[in-house]
């Protein structure tokens, strides 16, 4: 049993990682597409998703200690500090000029499962480095030095709260049927008009967190700083 102090900043975090845009998206397209059977592919995505982050979790938690030790030194240096410059104002100008309108969700060209399951893989990776709350939990586990038999259960329970909505939409839709369609409508429009709009905050925050490092990094800021009278 893992202590309180690991167990309830974790649970929170799942908590909080359960509202991703994309997810609850695709799910709830797949909900409204009027498929003879929708359980097969939105729980072959959603199973997709939720092994996709256990598996990235577990390495995280099995190289993390390592990767850091051994990346370390280049943690400091000009190049590593230039690199967040460029890409930090990138970041923060595409931020600017992406565009925030209401567009046409990308959607599977199927439900077959290689489609659904490219889906989840798709998911994974794009959200992956924008996903705090999951590396936070992950960050919260690897400070406790947790071992193994302790953490590996709560990253699978962590990763199986994440998906629990779509699966309490579904079984929603179980029993309501049609009375619920018009709810999972506007839900839907909802989250596909205000996803890219977060998007767009989040990367500008990131990209300006980057070029301040940068900056901070080779020496600009101090620069700056010393000739400031």
């Amino acid at each position: 049993m893992p202590p309180l102090d690991v167990l309830l900043p974790v649970a929170g975090l799942a908590l909080l990682d359960t509202l991703s845009p994309t997810t609850l998206g695709v799910s709830l397209f797949v909900l409204l597409s009027g498929a003879s059977s929708v359980a097969r592919p939105l729980f072959v995505y959603l199973g997709t998703v939720a092994l996709f982050y256990f598996a990235l979790g577990c390495a995280l938690m099995l190289g993390l200690g390592v990767a850091l030790s051994e990346l370390s030194h280049l943690a400091d240096s000009p190049v590593t500090g230039w690199v967040m410059v460029v890409l930090g104002a990138g970041l923060f100008a595409y931020s600017w000029v992406m565009p925030t309108k209401r567009r046409a969700p990308r959607r599977p060209a199927s439900f077959r499962t290689t489609s659904m399951v490219g889906l989840g893989l798709a998911t994974g990776l794009l959200e992956a480095g924008t996903a705090l709350p999951y590396l936070g939990a992950i960050g919260v586990m690897s400070t406790a030095e947790l071992a193994p038999h302790t953490w590996v259960p709560m990253l699978a329970a962590y990763n199986l709260v994440m998906v629990l909505p779509p699966v309490l939409l579904y079984l929603g839709h179980r029993v309501f049927g049609e009375r619920l369609r018009p709810r999972l409508d506007r839900w839907r429009e909802k989250i596909d008009s205000g996803s890219r709009e977060v998007l767009s905050w989040v990367i500008g925050i990131v990209g300006l967190l980057l070029l301040i490092n940068g900056l901070q990094q080779v020496g600009i800021i101090d620069l700056i700083d010393s000739l400031d009278l």
